[in-house]
């Protein structure tokens, strides 16, 4: 029986490091995702001078292309005084051209306050490339961590399930069988050592005769309390 007892704690062990690894990847995917989303959302946010020097560079030829149909007015309207044939004719044209040309200088006025605010947002377009490039790096680095200890963790997932079936295939069908409904109902804990005589899965006292003979039988015992299989170990020195 110190055989099969030995064989429950080292499937014990391989659940409970299963456990384990399944529980600290559980989260990585989602922590991944987040990390993306939180990265994309400050690249958005850091890109409205981008943006902004875009909307203002676009306003800008848009002002050119209006001084260049103000100016092609200006030609046909200088076009037409040619072929005016009165005096009221004449001056309404000259009107025309003079409204026209005044519109020109308030065009490109503004077209100056736009180059200037052009200037002012490459500027600060410039810095948050610089910044948004440093925050890209830190950002690929904790996406590769991520992956990295999601393939870490599926290796070590993998070699723990090949030591557990060989293990199971080595322990009665009937105890192991035991063992898989007491861990089910133990929430995972089939198996828990015993030490002063505390029972290590529920943390319960077992009697003192039980523990006495826990120390000394070689027969699979129960806890009282949890009904989980026990075994003593003396923890100051971490033998079993």
């Amino acid at each position: 029986m110190k055989e099969d007892l030995s064989l429950l704690i080292e499937l014990q062990e391989c659940d409970s490091r299963l456990v384990s690894l399944l529980a600290g990847k559980k989260n990585l995917p989602e922590k991944k995702v987040k990390l993306e989303q939180d990265f994309l959302a400050f690249k958005e946010s850091i890109e409205q001078n981008k943006k902004k020097y875009e909307e203002v560079k676009s306003a800008h030829t848009a002002k050119e292309k209006e001084i260049k149909k103000v100016n092609e007015g200006i030609v046909k309207a200088k076009e037409r005084l040619l072929e005016v044939k009165n005096n009221k004719e004449y001056q309404a044209v000259l009107k025309e051209i003079g409204t026209a040309e005044a519109s020109l200088g308030d065009i490109e006025t503004q077209m100056i306050s736009l180059l200037e605010e052009m200037d002012k947002l490459a500027v600060l377009a410039k810095k948050d490339e610089e910044v948004l490039n440093q925050h890209k790096r830190k950002y690929e680095e904790g996406k590769n961590k991520m992956q990295t200890d999601i393939e870490s963790i599926d290796t070590d997932v993998a070699g723990w399930e090949q030591k557990r079936n060989i293990l199971a295939n080595k322990v009665d069908s009937g105890l192991l069988a035991q063992y898989e409904k007491i861990k089910k109902k133990g929430k995972g804990l089939g198996v828990a050592s015993v030490w002063k005589a505390v029972c290590n899965g529920c943390h319960m006292n077992i009697p003192p005769q039980l523990y006495n003979e826990l120390q000394r039988s070689s027969e699979l015992i129960s806890c009282p309390n949890c009904n989980r299989i026990i075994y003593y170990q003396n923890k100051e020195n971490s033998s079993h």
